[in-house]
């Protein structure tokens, strides 16, 4: 910040003199001389002292209060708050149509207990839960007076979802936020929640004498010694790194400091020329796409023929604080490209992406394309995003309130601690993640059985500061890579210079890369895409093998010179096919591949690339 001038310019006190009248215009005459204020420091070093005092001061309490409100910032919830209770205070047609709600929800309320009454038992309800909530499902919640309790609370959540929407002058982003911590402060109340009020949980404590209670506390203390011994969840010893999920043989065949490349052994006598590299999020853990042997994307690549690559992110320390993006494209991507090409020389590369490792890959990808970098065969985006405009529920956390917010707790730390960055998306399904889960293991003194899945999700990782932080301005909040903003090596790249085929894939509940989202490519690319809506959300429908009975699919294909669907149509017209979408994805691989030749071999020691030890690596194992 500029020091403020001192002396008779700046309002300070001038010397005694004798006033000298000047002509109206002088523009050669010297300016007055400046006399220092004695009310301000003489120095400009003392102001840039003073300044950096400040922001230490302000750096230490908004750090001290990010710690204790979980990471978001309390100006951006009152902002939000204060947005929607003004526009509500002068808006009176809305106030009276919330009354007249509130009214006719109080009738169909009586009308359903008193038809209760008179059948004696069970009957039609006035209001039905939305399809993803599964609280009041039980028998026990059609019984009087259980039936009565569930139905007012489902009826004032919806008057409450009522009053937090449509109302005029509200920005977008404010009303999302006010009806979404609305929507968590009545989780919190919701009758299953408590034991006076929840059918199930009163008949566990009578089947069991009262021991689920004990068991429930239990495991209360279990899970609070793990959390402060940094421990993982309780069930996921069962699932060893290495032992049981992560088992497809490889080597570890390149290590900086902040990858491991994994390449997998052939498992076929021939492989496609293409070699697949595979690019997770560094958000979590590389296994998600290797998890047991019957649900592991990469086993079932290299069973298809493929010779697969995949980077295993390291788990930063505060050390790694100044590590940013272009780090993690220059050591992880393009590292691990060339680490592809010393073993597989001449041959271009099937490149893939998953989450956030996709939006890397478009970056990569995309400043490969401005410098004429023709390695690339294909491109594949799993759940992945490159505009961030309507990135879900995720976007209610930033705006620049909450980066600042974060930037400061992060600073602090040096990274974005695995709990912190959890709660968010924990947040985003708080009745499965957090209160069914609670009413679980602490009122019904039961332990929800563990699954690969579930166990990879409680092994996260943690974020440096200044990556996290270039993420958040530059991609989710300004946008950049979408609007061609996005600068590399000083110079902005275009997604629209791409131009290999590329394969998009999202998951129809996908909380964390919404679909919609996704299928953005589509107005991005200048090159042929294929879109493929997977059922599932954005773990499990990614990692949506050929066992899965369940799973189905739609896809198209757009060419180049084709004319854009939006979402609605194409959703209506694209095609589904029940089973797995990974044959489809691998046919489409395959189309684009070469004659199946001899596999490479493991690692290339003669360029500097030797087997350092065997998969799944070190990284992978960092805590």
């Amino acid at each position: 910040m500029p020091s403020r001038p001192s002396g008779a310019l700046a309002g300070g006190r001038a010397p005694k003199a004798s006033v000298v009248r000047l002509p109206a215009r002088e523009p050669d005459l010297p300016s007055s001389p400046i006399v220092p204020s004695p009310a301000l420091p003489a120095n400009l070093s003392d102001d840039a002292e003073l300044h950096r005092l400040r922001d230490a001061l302000d750096h230490a309490a908004h750090a001290g209060l990010a710690r204790l409100t979980g990471g978001l910032s309390p100006a951006a919830l009152a902002d939000a708050y204060m947005d929607w209770a003004v526009h509500l205070a002068v808006s009176p047609g809305k106030q009276v149509e919330l009354a007249a709600k509130a009214a006719r929800k109080w009738a169909r309320l009586a009308q359903f207990g008193s038809r209760c009454a008179m059948t004696g038992g069970a009957c039609e309800p006035c209001i039905e839960p939305l399809p993803q909530d599964r609280r009041f499902a039980g028998s026990e919640w059609q019984q009087w007076p259980f039936n009565i309790i569930h139905q007012a609370f489902l009826l004032q959540q919806q008057w409450w979802h009522n009053a937090t929407t449509d109302i005029d002058g509200v920005t977008k982003q404010h009303e999302a936020v006010v009806e979404f911590v609305s929507r968590q402060i009545l989780d919190v109340v919701s009758p299953s929640n408590f034991i006076a009020t929840n059918p199930a949980v009163q008949r566990r404590i009578l089947e069991t004498g009262g021991q689920s209670l004990v068991q429930g506390f239990r495991n209360l203390v279990e899970d609070w010694e793990r959390i402060v011994r940094s421990k993982p969840s309780a069930g996921t010893e069962a699932f060893q790194v290495g032992r049981d999920v992560a088992v497809t043989p490889g080597k570890v065949i390149y290590r900086n400091r902040l990858i491991e490349l994994i390449q997998y052994a052939p498992t076929t006598d021939k492989v496609w020329p293409e070699p697949i590299l595979i690019v997770p999020a560094w958000i979590m853990k590389y296994y998600i796409l290797d998890l047991s042997p019957e649900n592991s994307l990469v086993r079932y690549l290299t069973d298809q023929g493929f010779t697969v690559f995949i980077i295993s992110w390291k788990n930063p320390t505060a050390e790694d604080r100044d590590l940013g993006l272009d780090d993690y494209r220059k050591l992880g991507v393009m590292a691990a490209l060339d680490a592809v090409n010393a073993v597989a020389p001449n041959r271009k590369v099937h490149a893939v992406g998953y989450c956030l490792g996709g939006t890397l890959l478009s970056i990569a990808a995309a400043t490969m394309a401005r410098d004429g970098d023709k390695r690339l065969a294909t491109m594949s985006l799993l759940a992945a995003q490159a505009d961030f405009r309507e990135a879900g529920e995720l976007t209610l956390f930033i705006n620049h309130s909450q980066v600042h917010f974060l930037e400061d707790l992060m600073r602090s730390q040096g990274y974005l601690d695995t709990r912190q960055m959890a709660g968010a998306f924990q947040l985003l399904r708080s009745n499965d993640l957090i209160w069914s889960r609670l009413v679980r293991h602490y009122l019904m003194g039961e332990r929800t059985p563990l699954n690969d899945l579930m166990a990879w999700n409680a092994d996260a990782t943690r974020m440096p500061y200044r990556m996290h932080s270039e993420y958040l301005s530059k991609l989710f909040l300004n946008n950049d890579l979408a609007e061609g903003r996005f600068q590399v090596d000083g110079r902005p790249i275009a997604v629209s210079d791409i131009r290999v085929p590329i394969f998009a894939v999202g998951t129809e509940r996908d909380h964390v890369a919404p679909w919609r989202s996704a299928f953005k490519i589509h107005l991005l690319a200048d090159t042929d895409v294929t879109f493929l809506l997977s059922t599932g959300g954005h773990n499990a429908g990614i990692v949506a093998g050929p066992e899965n009975a369940k799973a189905n699919f739609q896809v198209l294909t757009r060419s180049a010179s084709g004319r854009y669907l939006d979402p609605d149509t194409w959703s209506r017209i694209a095609p589904r096919f029940e089973g797995s979408w990974w044959p489809e994805w691998t046919r489409w691989l395959a189309s684009r591949s070469g004659e199946p030749t001899m596999p490479s071999a493991m690692g290339a020691p003669s360029r500097g690339y030797p087997a350092l030890c065997d998969a799944p690596g070190t990284y992978v194992q960092q805590t």
